[in-house]
C-alpha cells in the first residue's frame, strides 16, 4: 500500500495514499475548515435560492436515490450533483440538481467531503 505524510502542519504520521489527515488530526482539520467557511448566504443560499429550491421540490417531490433503490421517500433537499464550489453557473444549472431526502444527502455529502472516515472523492 502506498503511504504519504499527514497534511497537518508538523505531523510526521504516515497514512494511506488518498487520505489527507491521520486519525489524530482529521477532526481538527474539519473544525478548522468549518470555522473558516463562508456563510450559507455568502455561498449563494439566499432568498432566490430558497424560491428556486421550493419550486424544484414541488416538481420533484421524491428522493431520487431512494427511487433508484425501490423506496418512495419525500425529498427535502435540492442537491448539486456535481459540487459547485462557488461556480455560479454550476450552482444555478438545474441539470445539476437532484431532489434527495436528508439521509441520502448527508450520506452523499459525507462521501464527497471525506466525513465519517470516507476518502474524499
Amino acid at each position: 500500500m502506498l503511504m504519504r505524510l499527514c497534511s497537518y502542519p508538523g505531523c510526521r504520521e504516515c497514512i494511506p495514499m488518498g487520505e489527507q489527515y491521520c486519525e489524530k488530526h482529521r477532526a481538527k482539520a474539519v473544525q478548522y475548515k468549518e470555522r473558516n467557511r463562508a456563510t450559507s448566504y455568502q455561498r449563494g443560499y439566499n432568498g432566490a435560492w430558497r424560491r428556486a429550491r421550493a419550486a424544484f421540490l414541488m416538481d420533484h417531490p421524491l428522493c431520487e436515490e431512494c427511487k433508484r433503490n425501490g423506496r418512495l421517500t419525500p425529498a427535502v433537499v435540492v442537491d448539486h450533483i456535481t459540487p459547485h464550489k462557488g461556480n455560479r453557473d454550476l450552482f444555478w444549472d438545474e441539470k445539476n440538481w437532484q431532489a434527495l431526502c436528508k439521509r441520502c444527502h448527508d450520506r452523499k455529502t459525507a462521501k464527497e467531503d471525506g466525513g465519517f472516515g470516507n476518502i474524499i472523492s
